[in-house]
């Protein structure tokens, strides 16, 4: 799977989240890449660029909403917005990553030295962007859930309305006698169907109540 693959296969949420976990490994990586160590400088490049690729989505990232659309804005771009402090953690990161590459050892200390002096402040930053798209996530799915009870609500009071009018069909039938043979059998699918239908929107309902207690 490629960065920009395991990118998109995520969700917004998550892809936040996740930010904050790269922004610790890369440190790590650079760390150890400027120390000589094998392998490390590549890794921290790996992990940069799918940085990089994954705040890229979520700047540009698009709601169904308006509301929502302006409360990442106002998280990277706004008067206390964090997308200065993101990018200036990547630039750094980029110059680190660079002098290690071209060996360059005294600007490489200067600048690893910079980046690691802003762990704290890129992390307190990745995390309030992780707030903002976790509130919207629940925001989006506490609507959801009211959309759905609404529904499953209509199904059950349709459903009790077929029952009443299959137990007046049924009562009808049995007062025609013979005549009224095939309207009671038609009278009993009809109960039969509303009782499932009331049985699966019950279980509709439990459905969605335990995957919001879960969320």
């Amino acid at each position: 799977m490629t960065a920009a693959t395991a990118t998109d296969s995520m969700s917004i949420v998550n892809l936040a989240a996740r930010q904050r976990m790269l922004s610790q490994r890369m440190i790590l990586q650079t760390v150890l890449a400027a120390s000589g160590e094998n392998g490390k400088l590549q890794a921290a490049q790996t992990s940069f660029q799918l940085f990089c690729e994954s705040q890229k989505v979520l700047v540009e990232s698009t709601s169904a909403d308006e509301a929502s659309a302006r409360l990442i804005r106002d998280t990277y771009n706004g008067p206390r917005g964090v997308g200065a402090i993101i990018e200036q953690f990547m630039r750094q990161m980029r110059t680190t990553l660079q002098y290690i590459e071209t060996g360059a050892a005294s600007l490489a200390q200067g600048a690893l030295d910079t980046l690691v002096a802003s762990t704290d402040t890129v992390l307190e930053a990745l995390n309030t962007a992780t707030t903002t798209f976790d509130r919207i996530t629940r925001g989006k799915a506490e609507l959801l859930m009211k959309e759905l009870t609404s529904i499953v609500s209509d199904i059950q009071t349709v459903a009790r309305e077929a029952k009443m009018v299959s137990f007046n069909a049924q009562i009808m039938a049995a007062r025609a006698g013979e005549h009224g043979r095939e309207f009671s059998v038609v009278a009993n699918v009809l109960s039969g169907i509303t009782g499932e239908i009331d049985g699966l929107s019950r279980k509709a309902m439990d459905l969605a109540v335990r995957n919001q207690a879960t969320a």
